[in-house]
């Protein structure tokens, strides 16, 4: 048994992973951690499922280096698993948005002091306590879920990268392309479309969403590479939080004031409602653009999409 398995993508941030998988015997052996101790891998587009399978069956903690869509695919795994509760998860963000990264506090010593820093601080963080969510009873969500025009700039961002469009060889380029996508898509609206849910006092409640701009809803209080509409975030409470997004000005409030103290508090509380809820179901039209966690949906899931509890995990962060 293993204290610690990396698995690594080494395509993300740049190819920045193999830059960790080089370095990685210089660190655990300056943190006294013999070679039999921990290992590492790059993961595998082919077979990656069982990769991460065998990965929870011979670990104490295993470390996802890569972004938000590598640690996702680790969570899907063990919510569907018996190490739940007996494997720790740990992240090192090299995506671009690291949403979880932020609020686990490993975001900030990343871009501070580098990346090399970061992975000796984590492997001596603690673990606290933290919410998996399950989409139509398959499929992970940990960070966020949305329909509207933020899932269709995620959506144009995928597909112009997949078409070759712009090298997406660095943060700083992806998130120009977003801006780009953001102007192109502003007109955007939601098609015909409806949410149900269980409120935090278990009444059930319906509401009509067709035209907004977009409904989102957080497990972690960050969206989108940092911004947060979400008022009073917990992600260990076993709620939700979903705030629904009529038009452009409240969209763009969301996201320019979301962090700021105090007027961030006062814009998401008067002018941004969010709706604490247990479970979700929505009915969207059939080529509604949707994402999950920084991944495009669109087209995978079908138009009724059921979100519900799955289980508390256990994840490493870093302290204030």
């Amino acid at each position: 048994m293993y204290k610690f398995v990396f698995l690594i993508n080494p395509i993300s941030g740049g190819a920045q992973g193999k830059v960790i998988y080089q370095f990685l015997p210089e660190i655990m052996a300056s943190l006294n951690y013999s070679d039999d101790q921990w290992k590492a891998e790059f993961t595998v587009h082919e077979g990656m499922e069982e990769q991460i399978r065998g990965a929870l069956a011979s670990t104490e903690t295993l470390i996802a280096v890569g972004g938000d869509g590598t640690v996702s695919a680790v969570l899907c795994q063990l919510m569907n698993s018996e190490y739940a509760k007996s494997v720790k998860i740990g992240l090192i963000p090299l995506g671009t948005g690291n949403d979880l990264a932020r609020v686990l506090n490993l975001y900030k010593p990343y871009v501070d002091k580098g990346l090399l820093f970061l992975v000796r601080r984590l492997l001596q963080a603690e673990a606290r306590p933290f919410d998996i969510w399950k989409v139509n009873d398959k499929i992970a969500f940990a960070n966020y879920f949305s329909g509207g025009i933020d899932a269709r700039i995620a959506h144009d961002f995928n597909r112009a990268r997949s078409e070759g469009k712009f090298k997406s060889s660095s943060v700083v380029t992806n998130k120009v392309q977003y801006v780009k996508s953001f102007f192109a898509d502003r007109k955007y609206k939601l098609m015909p479309s409806k949410v149900s849910y269980v409120s935090r006092h278990g009444d059930t409640r319906q509401l009509d969403i067709s035209g907004y701009r977009t409904v989102i809803v957080g497990n972690i209080p960050s969206f989108a590479s940092g911004t947060n509409p979400f008022y009073k975030s917990d992600m260990a409470d076993g709620l939700l939080e979903v705030v629904c997004v009529r038009n452009l000005a409240q969209f763009l409030l969301a996201f320019a004031l979301g962090t700021v103290p105090v007027l961030g508090t006062l814009v998401k509380r008067w002018c941004l409602r969010t709706h604490k809820v247990k479970s979700l179901n929505f009915e969207f039209s059939d080529n509604e653009f949707l994402q999950l966690d920084g991944e495009d949906l669109s087209g995978k899931v079908g138009n009724q999409v059921k979100i519900d509890y799955a289980c508390r995990v256990q994840i490493l962060a870093l302290g204030e």
